[in-house]
């Protein structure tokens, strides 16, 4: 497997002619005030392969062309709401250039040109979608090219933030059990973290809205049900579920997909994956759906690591 990286800069508006003015503003917020507003989009492509004579998986130079003739030269500097079909609101077809969107519409223009199998689009540091080559049934074979006119699913992933400290002590051990499995961290008036929260949803794009879901509802809940009773706490005396539960970074990335699986639900999307990451050294990661949907778990990681 091999990766490509790609950038460019475009601009989008999220603004619907089939509602209102009150009910664009209402479901868009800042995103539908014209003329819109631009992002720096960063685009990584894994594709898949034996080796060749040459010792290539794919001639990196015409990946490099066929990235850039179907993708970044048509999109650079370009706005997404003008530039694609896909986005022509006036079709009755056409839907709103979000992440998801945008995600879908480059993969079926590189999917006849390069054997994919994931691309990730950043709308930004803290925004972007996972997709996968749809998973083979018993009977036929997987599509390399998603139908657009028909629903497919995307991972879209928000990053946020929050500081907190904890104590990993269990209050049925002795200080010297507890500093023999936890070390330092047990120490009695503990210690603080700036964490880093991933959350990934699954769910099928509209045809209309380009969405997953509400991003902006998505985005409260997180906010509401996690951020603001956590950030600035100590996890310990603060947060009642760790009263009774070593707040390990494995059962913190725990509770918080118990606090937000039914929610997201809610807003029609499946909560897919929480990632927190303590520090640079350490993360815990909890996939909230059991099985892992066939995710090809290579073709995320070679993603992810670029």
């Amino acid at each position: 497997m091999i990766t490509r990286r790609a950038t460019f800069s475009s601009s989008h508006r999220y603004w619907l002619p089939e509602l209102s003015p009150e009910q664009n503003e209402a479901r868009f917020g800042a995103c539908g005030i014209a003329p819109g507003h631009g992002h720096n989009y960063e685009l990584i492509v894994a594709m898949g392969g034996g080796l060749d004579a040459d010792g290539m998986v794919l001639n990196l130079s015409e990946v490099k062309h066929a990235i850039r003739s179907q993708v970044s030269a048509q999109l650079d500097f370009r706005c997404l709401n003008e530039v694609w079909p896909e986005f022509d609101l006036s079709r009755p077809e056409g839907r709103l250039p979000t992440t998801e969107a945008l995600g879908q519409a480059i993969w079926t223009r590189l999917a006849p040109l390069i054997p994919l199998v994931g691309l990730r689009l950043y709308e930004q540091a803290n925004l972007w979608v996972d997709l996968l080559p749809p998973a083979a049934s018993s009977s036929a074979p997987a599509p390399s090219t998603p139908n657009l006119a028909a629903p497919m699913e995307a991972f879209l992933s928000i990053r946020t933030h929050f500081a907190a400290a904890h104590r990993l002590a269990r209050p049925e051990l002795s200080q010297s059990e507890n500093e023999a499995i936890y070390g330092k961290c047990a120490r009695p008036h503990g210690h603080g973290h700036n964490y880093l929260l991933d959350v990934t949803v699954r769910g099928r794009v509209d045809p209309r809205t380009g969405m997953v879901c509400d991003l902006a509802a998505l985005q409260q809940l997180v906010d509401d049900l996690v951020v603001e009773p956590f950030d600035h706490t100590f996890l310990n005396k603060d947060v009642a579920h760790f009263a009774t539960t070593v707040p390990t970074a494995e059962n913190i990335a725990l509770h918080i997909a118990d606090l937000l699986s039914a929610p997201i639900a809610g807003l029609g999307a499946s909560l897919h994956k929480v990632r927190l990451q303590e520090s640079p050294n350490n993360a815990a990661e909890v996939f909230a759906e059991v099985p892992q949907l066939e995710m090809r778990p290579a073709a995320l990681e070679a993603l992810a690591a670029v």
